[in-house]
Formats: C-alpha cells, sequence, structure tokens
C-alpha cells in the first residue's frame, strides 16, 4: 500500500528513514527518500528488499515473527541493529517501530535513525576512559613514568621512576637537563636524534633503548617510550608523555646467552656454528678483495693421552691455555675457532702462501715452547697444522677444510709438531712444508 502524495511529501523531509512494512513478510511496502538514500540504492529497488535482507541482526523469518508478536503486543517497539548499505558496509541504526491499523490493514511503521555517531562517541568515551585508568595503573606499578613539557623544559619524574633510579621522592630537579645529563654519552645522540624525530612528526613514537646513570653512577638499561599528547596553535609538539622500564635484567641474560649462542663454553673462541659464519663473510670479503686468504687446521698432539694420564680436568685447561695463546698471537684481522674435540681453526685474510708458513710456523714453535701448569702437572703440548690457501686450493669453506683436513693428516704421518701444505691433487707440483 503506497504512500498517499500528501503524506509521502511530508515523510520524505525526514531526516531519519521511514519505512512501510508487511508484519506477516517483512516486506518494505514503501519508504521515504532518506530511507533508500541512506543505503544507497533508489526507491523502486529497496521495495525489493524486506527487513531480512536489510537488518543484518535479524535472521530468518521465525525470529521476525517473534519480533512481530511483541510490536503486536507492546504497539511500540524499538531495536539496536545494522543496516546493509549496497557497498557492503553496515550502518548502525536505531529503529522504533510501531503496529498501525489503516482501511482495516495492519502494517508496521519503522522509523531508522542512523547512530553512527552516536556509537563513535561511545567508542571514543569507552576508549578514552580505558586509557585513564590504564594510565593511573601504569603511573602506580610502572618502573618509572615521565611527563614533559617542551615549551618550558619541564619534566616531571614519578615516584617509580626516582626510586628505580636511587632517589628520594622529593629529590630529581623536575627539568630535562635532569634526564639528559644521565643518558650514557654513547647512547645519547641516537636517543636525542629519535625524540627529535618524534617531536618533528618523522616518527609515530618515541621509542628508544639506552643506559642511564642511577644514583651511584651505574648504568641501568631502560626501554624508554613515549607520545606527543597535546600540541600549540603552532601545531608544533607540546607536552610528551612516556613510560621507563629497567630492562638491566633482561639485557644481563641477552647477552649471556649470545654468548653462550656464538661463544665455545670451555676455550671462550667462538664456537663452530659462528666460526663458519664469520669465515664465510671473509671469504666473500677475499673474492671481492681479489686477496688471498690461508686456513689452518690445528690439532694438539697425543691429546687422547693427557685425558687419559691427568684426568680431563687437566685436559681442559691444556685447551684453555692453548687457545689463549693462539687468541694473543694471532693479528686482530685473523679468526680462530674451536672446530671440535682439541681441533682448532684458524683463518687468516689478506695473507699469502710464504706469510702463512712463516706465521703459523711461529705459532707452532710458541706453542712447542710453552710450559703448561694445572692442577700439579706441568707439561708441554705440540700441535700438528694443516695449511689451505684461498683460492688455489679451493673457493668455499667446503672444499678449503677438505685441502686443510689431508694436510694436517699428512703431518700427523709426517711426525706431527710440523706444519703441512700439499696443494690441490691436481697441482702441477705438491709442495710439502
Amino acid at each position: 500500500m503506497p504512500l498517499s502524495a500528501d503524506r509521502s511529501r511530508v515523510l520524505d523531509a525526514m531526516p531519519d528513514a521511514v519505512y512501510l512494512i508487511d508484519p506477516d513478510t517483512s516486506r518494505i511496502v514503501d519508504c521515504n527518500v532518506a530511507a533508500h538514500a541512506e543505503l544507497g540504492m533508489n526507491r523502486s529497488e529497496i521495495l525489493n528488499h524486506s527487513v531480512l535482507s536489510l537488518q543484518k541482526d535479524v535472521k530468518g523469518l521465525p525470529q521476525w515473527s517473534e519480533i512481530a508478536g511483541v510490536i503486536r503486543v507492546q504497539g511500540d517497539y524499538t531495536f539496536i541493529g545494522r543496516h546493509a548499505h549496497v557497498d557492503g558496509s553496515e550502518i548502525p541504526v536505531e529503529v522504533n517501530t510501531r503496529c498501525v491499523h489503516i482501511d482495516g490493514r495492519e502494517w508496521f511503521i519503522s522509523v531508522a535513525r542512523n547512530i553512527s555517531r552516536r556509537v563513535l562517541f561511545q567508542c571514543e568515551l569507552a576508549e578514552r576512559n580505558k586509557r585513564v585508568e590504564a594510565w593511573r595503573v601504569l603511573y602506580e606499578v610502572a618502573d618509572g613514568v615521565w611527563d614533559w613539557k617542551v615549551s618550558d623544559g619541564s619534566l616531571h619524574f614519578s615516584p617509580g621512576l626516582k626510586q628505580m633510579l636511587g632517589y628520594g621522592p622529593d629529590e630529581m630537579k623536575p627539568v630535562l637537563a635532569t634526564w639528559e645529563d644521565s643518558v650514557h654519552p654513547e647512547d645519547k645522540p641516537l636517543v636525542m636524534r629519535i625524540l627529535g624525530e618524534h617531536l618533528a612528526g618523522r616518527r609515530a613514537r618515541y621509542e628508544a633503548m639506552y643506559r642511564l646513570r642511577n644514583r651511584n653512577g651505574h648504568y641501568l638499561w631502560v626501554h624508554d617510550r613515549g607520545r606527543v599528547v597535546e600540541w600549540n596553535e603552532s601545531g608544533e609538539s607540546e607536552r610528551v608523555v612516556g613510560m621507563l622500564q629497567d630492562i638491566t635484567d633482561m639485557k644481563s641474560l641477552e647477552a649471556e646467552l649470545q654468548r653462550h649462542a656464538t661463544r665455545d663454553a670451555l676455550t671462550g673462541l667462538f664456537n663452530r656454528r659462528r666460526g663458519e659464519e664469520l669465515l664465510q663473510q671473509s671469504l666473500l670479503l677475499m673474492k671481492r678483495m681479489e686477496s688471498p686468504l690461508a686456513l689452518c687446521l690445528l690439532d694438539l698432539d697425543h691429546f687422547k693421552q693427557v685425558n687419559d694420564l691427568y684426568g680431563h680436568l687437566v685436559g681442559d685447561s691444556v685447551l684453555e691455555q692453548v687457545s689463549a695463546l693462539l687468541r694473543e698471537a694471532i693479528r686482530e684481522t685473523d679468526l680462530l675457532f674451536r672446530w671440535g674435540g682439541e681441533e682448532l681453526v684458524l683463518a687468516l685474510p689478506n695473507t699469502d702462501l710464504p706469510s702463512a708458513i712463516g706465521m703459523l710456523d711461529q705459532l707452532r714453535n710458541q706453542l712447542a715452547g710453552m710450559r703448561i701448569e694445572s692442577d700439579g702437572v706441568s707439561l708441554q703440548i705440540t700441535a700438528s697444522l694443516g695449511l689451505a690457501m684461498y683460492p688455489d686450493d679451493g673457493r668455499n669453506l667446503t672444499e678449503l677444510i677438505g685441502q686443510a683436513d689431508s694436510a694436517l693428516y699428512a703431518a700427523k704421518l709426517g711426525g706431527r709438531n710440523c706444519l703441512r701444505w700439499i696443494g690441490r691433487p691436481d697441482a702441477a707440483a705438491p709442495i710439502a712444508v
């Protein structure tokens, strides 16, 4: 039953959507302009719809029949739901429906009001209340909270922050310089740059991990995060608030885990995994520079006898002292790591064959002349060394290790306590050193 022309003009002037609905089927019989315009449709399109196709929160005819029964009993009925827009989006609505009788026929008239702004405001208000409560809790329980007024440089420190740094509640002058002067000199340039970029709008927030001096002069590791919350009329940052977290223990654990992940627990040298990674990097660098690299496998002679005769504690001490001697003797650019057991790998970047032979033979002699003292035992140890050269003996780690291992085997067959380089099997004249 379409509305009369006069009634249609009145309803079209209303800002809210008005629908005339068949109570039995939920079919839309008529509507005003606001109804179909708000959903992105024309009038003929919306008349092909029903409450079930437009209202996202009414599922199926049985639910509609229950709602219709309530409307008939109550006379007026309010429903909060979502209307489907033609583009697939949803519009939150508050629908007020009344049952009317016209010319002996029962109809539902629904007035649907778009409550998007109300919903947005409620969400924002709820979120604001959550933030206020969260800030209150953080202020009480966080390691440290700060509030900085940029224009005059005043900086409020929470009691927790002062306590973290070893100060009383009435100490720490509330100015930016108090904090700035406590930042570790090595960290300050980066921290101030990050803070400046946030103030200038080039970073969404300020976040930095750095060292901060406490009252005793010791440095704590902190995770510092903050954000501009107020701007002046010129659009410049006016107020910044943030939170400090003491991460000293985490940093210590991280350093310890990193050390264990890359270092051999006994000798303190790089472990095999990390040593191979660094050696690969060194090989790539030598390739770019077109420079040679000497790779040596070093094996302690008769080491099993040391363990058998004197015990593994003495054997461990031997490995520690040998590693310390080699570490002190090599260049900063050289790479020394434990390959496994009593075998070590020594890489000498940018070193040709004659230089490598001279350096390694000198190391062998130093080691042979070393007196090792451990647990009341005094002994000497020697080593056999196998040498391979990049790129002549191999162009990757696998080839070089294979060549060095063959040379090491030759050194052991040659009586031990010696250095051997045999070159590649296809070399015209292999040389024994």
